[in-house]
């Protein structure tokens, strides 16, 4: 995606990593306070300061904790989108859209949650970047809500992806069986606080996906590739003044080579890009002759094509790099310096000729984030409970694809 970006994509890189013991009061409050100081100022309530620290003072002496109001929720969600190092789809930030759902509680309400989230979000193919908030507590297990089951082969072959092949097993441990196809999608595991994972195939009318053809090679559509439209990530957790939500399904839209360059073309991935110069009839004995180069270069030009020939938002990375360099000279004129990670900044297809290329940045994690989570693991028979957010290391991120 170009915003909140799924990764570099897709790769689970360690930034900088964060520790917390669990809370004191004091910590919280202080944490609590400077996230107001802050967020309330960039809003324009100055004069509402001082009375609202008071009030989470007395409701975390009281109980231990606070609350965020919905504006709060909302702001330090952008935030959260401004922070992350790891973006560099940051520029429209304020135009993050917060789903409010702290209120619901069965899992089958969750579940319908995230259909509207999808729906919601893809806009009729002017992807709206969406966050929404669950309760607090509730996990969604998937990486993201639209993903590709992985299924291995009694040969040692992968159908599907192969990233997914730990996360598709755990499903089918729990009674999901998918077509054995290459673009199965996986079900969404929703984890409630103490409770085991319950498992809600996803909607076949919720999921949209663009199936990639070429401007100008006829046989591409033969690949049988396709690609969903909306990357929606849900395995981190969103930060907000010393306050975690733990579901917190967000996105943005893509940028082209999260999928041509990463998802489609990785070794580790579906790794296409041989049997594309087969058909270019390139010559593939030797690095020399730049197959791989020239393949996955019409694998991005088919990726922009397919997504723009269906109607939904995308952007090339040239693109990206210059939204990325507008909300950098946005920032500095807001006063704010721009932290980020130059190997995720990064395009991963001609990264010289980006301004993000030539350029360093502070890798410094700032307060709202996005921090990853472990994986919990299931096996048959068992229902582990999968510790809190602050008992464990945590690391900071941003991504989409």
């Amino acid at each position: 995606m170009v915003a909140l970006r799924a990764g570099r994509y897709d790769a689970m890189g360690i930034s900088k990593p964060m520790y917390r013991t669990q809370y004191q009061s004091a910590s919280l409050f202080e944490e609590a306070r400077d996230f107001i100081i802050q967020c309330y100022g960039e809003l324009g309530k100055h004069d509402d300061i001082d009375q609202r620290i008071e009030s989470i003072k007395c409701e975390i002496d009281a109980t231990g904790q606070y609350i965020h109001t919905h504006d709060e929720l909302e702001h330090g969600a952008r935030m959260a989108w401004r922070n992350s190092n790891r973006c560099i789809g940051r520029m429209p930030w304020r135009s993050l859209t917060l789903r409010d759902c702290r209120h619901i509680s069965p899992a089958e309400e969750i579940a319908q949650a995230l259909v509207d989230h999808l729906d919601a979000a893809f806009n009729g193919g002017r992807i709206r970047p969406t966050i929404t908030v669950l309760p607090p507590g509730v996990r969604i297990l998937n990486h993201q809500l639209i993903r590709y089951a992985g299924y291995l082969q009694q040969d040692g072959s992968i159908v599907g992806d192969p990233d997914s092949l730990e996360f598709t097993r755990q499903c089918q441990e729990f009674g999901w069986q998918g077509e054995g196809t290459a673009f199965d999608i996986l079900p969404w595991l929703i984890q409630l606080p103490g409770k085991c994972p319950e498992l809600f195939p996803v909607p076949a009318d919720a999921v949209y996906e663009v199936p990639i053809i070429h401007p100008d090679i006829e046989w591409f559509d033969e690949l049988g590739l396709r690609w969903y439209a909306v990357p929606v990530i849900s395995d981190m957790e969103l930060e907000i003044g010393g306050v975690t939500w733990t579901g917190a399904p967000f996105n943005g839209w893509y940028m082209q080579t999260e999928i041509a360059a990463r998802n489609l073309a990785d070794k580790t991935r579906y790794n296409i890009l041989p049997e594309i110069a087969r058909r270019m009839r390139l010559d593939t004995s030797r690095s020399a002759s730049l197959w791989k180069d020239r393949a996955l270069l019409e694998l991005n030009v088919a990726l922009l094509y397919s997504f723009e020939h269906h109607g939904i938002r995308i952007v090339d990375h040239h693109s990206a790099d210059r939204q990325f360099s507008r909300f950098m000279a946005s920032e500095k004129r807001a006063g704010r310096t721009v932290t980020g990670d130059w190997i995720w900044l990064t395009p991963p297809m001609a990264p010289a000729t980006t301004d993000t290329f030539s350029r360093r940045y502070r890798r410094e994690v700032r307060s709202p984030n996005f921090f990853y989570r472990e994986r919990a693991g299931y096996r048959t028979g068992t229902c582990p409970i999968t510790s809190e957010r602050n008992e464990r290391p945590r690391e900071e991120t941003a991504r989409s694809g």
